[in-house]
């Protein structure tokens, strides 16, 4: 039976209609945005995920669709089977054969540039970040203002080779269906399932670096009415892997290829630490447990080797620790004018109240600081107006209710102020069997300093 009765079964007609029309609008999109006539994080879902299934789902009805075509007509008692015969002694054959080889070669053409811009998009930045943006705000938001907002957030998470592509996708997909679902966690685990630190960071830094003593500048601000400033000077003995500073001592040490640490943590955010296994570097063991530590209780923690991300860990993505460290922040990059009285009181005040959105808390800090300086006979001036801004960009930047996000939400490894940090292995209790222990010395890291020395 001839082919093109075997097209006009409805749904092989719907198929070349859809497979038409999709192939119409993506190369048009593609264009346009080629030509930067739209910028939108959404455009490339459409031109390059949306149409091309589209583009797909046509090409496969119309076969689906002859097939029907051709299994109703066989079942009608009139009905003949005729064997498909190409005759190419016919210049109408020629012409079709001819028309379906362009069309084939056309449509790989579409199916690859779909599939190659695809990838490419749910590769960038504004793909995790935009068209993910309930889950991934907070993290897209932090990324943006972190040091690394130059980096694609692949260059971390996603490691090259093909194994890593398809690990990768399939965790994609996985995540996919949690969104689709609404079985998103609230808030986004704090800990990324990355590759070691050296294939991560190493592109970029070098792990044998030496650095030395560094000095830290700590600024905080009293809630007086002058906002009375504190400074600390730190020390810091930073040093390199195998390279002490002056002191004999470095933090850095930790990072030092010749030896190996090992740790078994028990939570969900690598916080409590009850066991560190040390490898020197001529391959002498030592093994540290917290007190009353069962072999049952660390049979169900997780082993783990140390590299940079343990202590580094918000490099990316920082949350600021607690609304005081942050107030304070802006208060000493003069993004707050320390002039105005009791700012970094009434900042810190308005930063922790609850709000239940980004939109309503930016309306009541306004509301309440202006409100605050005009009882107190004040003008509504440039450095009251900038305090505003100021402090609602501190809570669009670090707080983001939908997600339960805030301050604090995910600790910051590097100190031990706010979280524990360093003191998770160096707090004096990780016991070896000779009854030696991790040092817990602060001043084996830092020394503070007298600022009238300097």
């Amino acid at each position: 039976m001839p082919s093109g009765t075997l097209v006009r079964h409805p749904i092989a007609l719907a198929g070349v209609v859809l497979t038409t029309a999709s192939a119409v609008g993506f190369i048009a999109l593609l264009i346009a945005l080629l030509l930067g006539l739209f910028n939108n994080p959404y455009a490339s879902l459409v031109v390059f995920v949306g149409l091309p299934a589209l583009f797909v789902l046509g090409l496969l009805l119309i076969p689906f669709g002859m097939w029907l075509e051709h299994r109703r007509l066989v079942r009608q008692p009139a009905a003949t089977r005729e064997w498909f015969v190409l005759d190419f002694g016919s210049p109408a054959t020629r012409r079709r054969v001819l028309m379906v080889v362009a069309l084939t070669a056309v449509n790989i053409v579409i199916v690859l540039v779909a599939g190659y811009g695809a990838l490419h998009s749910m590769e960038s930045p504004s793909f995790c970040g935009q068209a993910c943006h309930e889950p991934m705000h907070p993290q897209f938001t932090a990324w943006q203002d972190a040091p690394h907002s130059q980096v694609a957030c692949v260059q971390c998470h996603i490691g090259e080779g093909g194994r890593a592509f398809v690990k990768y996708k399939m965790n994609g997909m996985r995540q996919l269906y949690h969104v689709v679902t609404r079985q998103i966690p609230r808030p986004i685990p704090g800990v990324a399932d990355t590759r070691p630190a050296q294939e991560v960071c190493g592109a970029c830094h070098w792990s044998g670096k030496e650095f030395g003593d560094i000095v830290r500048v700590k600024r905080e601000y009293a809630e007086d009415e002058t906002n009375t400033e504190t400074s600390t000077f730190l020390q810091m003995f930073l040093g390199g892997p195998g390279a002490p500073t002056r002191s004999g001592r470095a933090i850095h040490w930790h990072a030092d290829p010749r030896v190996r640490i090992e740790f078994i943590f028990t939570d969900e955010l690598r916080q409590t630490i009850p066991f560190v296994k040390y490898t020197d570097a001529q391959g002498r063991v030592r093994e540290y447990a917290a007190p009353g530590t069962t072999p049952e209780q660390l049979a169900k923690g997780t082993w783990r080797t140390m590299d940079c991300i343990d202590c580094h860990n918000v490099v990316a993505h920082r949350v600021a620790a607690t609304p005081e460290q942050a107030v304070d922040a802006a208060l000493a990059a003069g993004r707050i004018d320390r002039a105005l009285p009791f700012v970094r009181r009434e900042g810190v005040r308005l930063m922790k109240a609850s709000y239940p959105n980004s939109d309503e808390a930016a309306r009541v800090i306004d509301e309440e600081l202006r409100k605050f300086y005009t009882s107190r006979g004040r003008a509504v001036d440039a450095q009251v107006t900038g305090a505003v801004a100021a402090l609602q960009s501190i809570h669009r930047r670090n707080v983001f209710p939908t997600m339960k996000v805030t301050f604090g939400t995910y600790p910051d490894n590097l100190g031990h102020v706010t979280s524990s940090g360093c003191s998770r292995c160096h707090d004096g209790t990780l016991t070896a069997k000779d009854g030696s222990t991790i040092n817990a010395d602060c001043e084996y890291c830092h020394k503070q300093l007298d600022p009238a020395s300097r």
